[in-house]
């Protein structure tokens, strides 16, 4: 596996994302579904990559945006189903975590979805040090939301 800079707007990881997409929408009303369509994640600002298999099959993604030059915010972070529970979600966040790191960013930040469907995400999330905190860059107080931060020192 080999995780790499790529296009979200490439076809397969297109099929990914709107995957992610039509979840955030069952689970959470729009108005609480904060997840960017593969466009908004070629902006300026915004870097994505997505894990492979050997043989180039896209197994999941995730994005980190800068908020700040000491601050950015994970986003799309999205395992497919064949290969869920295969360590694919954490290799990305702690990849992305280490290009933070990497930026000298002091703090990384994420919005997730408060349902139990989030729960493995939670626990992922948690088990690399972020804990809860409060909305953050233009988000408000939700209850289908959890805001969680990482201190990067």
């Amino acid at each position: 596996m080999r995780i790499a800079v790529d296009d979200p707007l490439r076809a397969d990881v297109r099929a990914l994302l709107d995957e992610h997409l039509a979840d955030m929408h069952a689970t959470s009303p729009a108005e609480s579904v904060h997840a960017l369509d593969p466009t908004a994640l070629t902006a300026p600002g915004i870097t994505f990559w997505t894990l492979r298999d050997d043989g180039g099959a896209v197994l999941g993604c995730a994005a980190l945006k800068q908020l700040a030059p000491d601050h950015g915010e994970i986003k799309s972070m999205r395992t497919s189903i064949a290969a869920r529970r295969r360590g694919v979600a954490a290799r990305l966040l702690d990849h992305v975590v280490a290009e933070a790191r990497a930026r000298g960013y002091r703090r990384l930040s994420l919005e997730t979805g408060s349902q139990d469907f989030f729960a493995p995400a939670h626990s992922l999330y948690a088990s690399r040090g972020f804990t809860g905190c409060g909305p953050f860059e233009g988000y408000v107080e939700d209850p289908h939301s959890i805001f969680m931060a990482l201190a990067l020192g």
